[in-house]
């Protein structure tokens, strides 16, 4: 990102938190949106049933947006993800009972938190011994990984490249894929060259979405380098239909 790191919606909180209280909110928001499942799966980890695991989430997004909350950020924390694990660790620890009076949304700003959703998608974790902590990570990493797939798929789709981004996504995912690189070629109607060469390309253009969804959870492009390998190391085996 270099110096022309553009302001994300992590950023955008960190600013506005002294400032627009509504600005803060809404990019608050947006962020909550895409990152609330690892915060359900790390209060289901801990044992309470689907709808009260639903109940907290909702009413923990109400008790972010309360701004003496974000007042106590510093920006040198910086990861989104550390803020929120760490404030939800509080909240579950002192703020239980408020939960039960914070109805879901908060009569604040409206987020979909469908419980049925969420319950489906905890019913793909592991049956093992991974701790709250430990699940929380590895599904913020997938869902990174999954948010980047799926702008790379809508980018390459809107092209007309739907159909040879299908052949070739699994080369991209750490899927074994089915068929060697020949054989793609001759379905595809493309020389081996080619697409190795499409395969290389879909690699950067991936590994520069995954750069651009990270830089929107950390504070500033420093630390977009060291998320990237924290979140390898957390995601273990990769399989995106379950994120």
């Amino acid at each position: 990102m270099g110096s022309g790191f553009a302001t994300t919606q992590w950023s955008q909180v960190l600013a506005a938190r002294d400032g627009s209280e509504s600005e803060a909110r809404t990019a608050l928001a947006v962020l909550f949106e895409a990152y609330w499942y690892p915060l359900y799966a790390f209060v289901r980890r801990q044992g309470n049933d689907s709808e009260e695991a639903a109940d907290l989430t909702q009413a923990f997004f109400a008790y972010l947006l309360e701004k003496d909350v974000l007042k106590s950020v510093e920006p040198s924390e910086g990861r989104f993800r550390s803020f929120l694990l760490a404030t939800l660790k509080h909240f579950l620890a002192h703020e239980r009972e408020k939960a039960r009076a914070l109805k879901r949304g908060g009569g604040l700003i409206d987020i979909s938190l469908d419980a049925k959703i969420a319950e489906s998608r905890y019913g793909y974790e592991p049956a093992d011994d991974l701790t709250p902590d430990q699940v929380f990570e590895r599904r913020w990493a997938l869902i990174v990984l999954e948010r980047a797939l799926e702008k790379l798929e809508e980018k390459e789709t809107s092209g007309g490249d739907g159909a040879r981004f299908e052949k070739l996504r699994p080369y991209l995912v750490g899927e074994e894929p089915h068929l060697p690189y020949r054989e793609v070629a001759v379905e595809l109607e493309m020389s081996d060259g080619a697409v190795r060469g499409a395969v290389h390309r879909l690699r950067q253009s991936f590994g520069q979405l995954l750069r651009d969804e990270i830089a929107m959870t950390v504070a500033d492009s420093t630390q977009v380098d060291e998320e990237v390998r924290h979140l390898l190391g957390a995601v273990g085996p990769w399989e995106p239909h379950q994120a």
